[in-house]
Formats: structure tokens, sequence, C-alpha cells
């Protein structure tokens, strides 16, 4: 991990660096796909990611790339560097999918939550009117509770798991964004 500095001092990008003898194994071999549209290898992949997240979200990040071997048919920067992001706009929308996911989830989750409490509630309602005892009394709160309990799920979709989804999305949206060099490993 490096930072190139321009002018003044001010921080152009974190660099996250890859020592690779070709640039085929920056991709998953069993991919069939064309090559600028492969997949990463997943250790590639989780390398990026990690390092990604080293670093504040808006502050800019490059990968630089150290083959051994360059391809002697073209320039391997610009296909690479095409290959990198379409991958991670893929990842984005991929995330943004299961943001969607799990709000539809929420809102059923919600939905069932709400009528579930509702009709305990009203349930326990209808035994208060009846003569005290501590059966009733026990049904009363278990009914009440087993309301309460069943609004868990909504809560915890709404309160804490889209977050790390959120967070995800914009890191997989700034390495789309990546810019990548390529260069000759000594």
């Amino acid at each position: 991990m490096n930072q190139d500095t321009g002018n003044q001092g001010k921080t152009t990008a974190h660099r996250i660096e890859l020592n690779l003898k070709d640039m085929n194994q920056l991709f998953n071999t069993m991919d069939p796909s064309p090559f600028h549209e492969r997949d990463l290898d997943r250790d590639a992949e989780e390398f990026i990611v990690s390092w990604a997240r080293e670093f504040a979200i808006s502050e800019p990040v490059m990968m630089v790339l150290h083959l051994s071997e360059l391809p002697k048919e073209r320039e391997p920067q610009p296909l690479i560097e095409h290959a990198v992001q379409h991958y991670f706009e893929y990842r984005s929308r991929i995330n943004a999918r299961d943001f969607k996911h799990l709000m539809r989830d929420g809102r059923q989750s919600l939905l069932i939550g709400l009528l579930f409490l509702a009709a305990c509630l009203t349930i326990s309602k209808l035994l208060a009117g009846q003569a005290p005892g501590t059966f009733l009394n026990l049904m009363r709160e278990s009914l009440s509770i087993a309301g309460w309990v069943a609004m868990w799920r909504p809560m915890e979709i709404y309160l804490y798991e889209w977050w790390p989804l959120r967070r995800r999305a914009k890191l997989f949206e700034k390495l789309s964004r990546m810019p990548v060099q390529v260069r000759k490993h000594e």
C-alpha cells in the first residue's frame, strides 16, 4: 500500500499494488466469458477489497499491477483496467439488487410482524376481560411478548442489516472507477 502525492503535498490516490506472474492470475480461469467480462480471481478480489476498505470512502484509490510477463500481442493496461472496472460495476449491480431484496424482505417482515402483533394484543385484551387467574395472566403476557418478538426481524433489517450493504455499495462504486496501471515487474 502506497500513496502517490502530487504537487504541494496533495494526496492523489492510495495505491493497491499486486505482484503477479501474468495477467491471467488476476482473473478466474474457470470463467468462460470473454477476457474483459471475466470475474476476478476470488483471492485477488478479496485482496483489492480489503485494501480499499483501509481507506476512507472519499479517498481515491488506484491499482498498480506488477507483472513479470507482459503480453506481447497488445497493451495490457487498457484491457485490464476495463476488465477490473467492469467487474466491480457488476458487483455494484449485484449489491444493489441484494439491497432491494433486503428492503422488500423488511417490508414483508414488517407487515407480518404488525399483523401478528395486532392479533396477539387483541387476543390479550379479550383475555383481560375474563376472570383473573394465573393461567390467564400467563397467557396475556405470553401473547404480548410473542407479538413484540415477531417485530424483531423487521427492526433488525431496518436498524442494522442495511448498513453493510450501503457501505459495500459505495466501495464497489469507488472500485468501478479505479484507475489501473500495469507495470513490468523487475
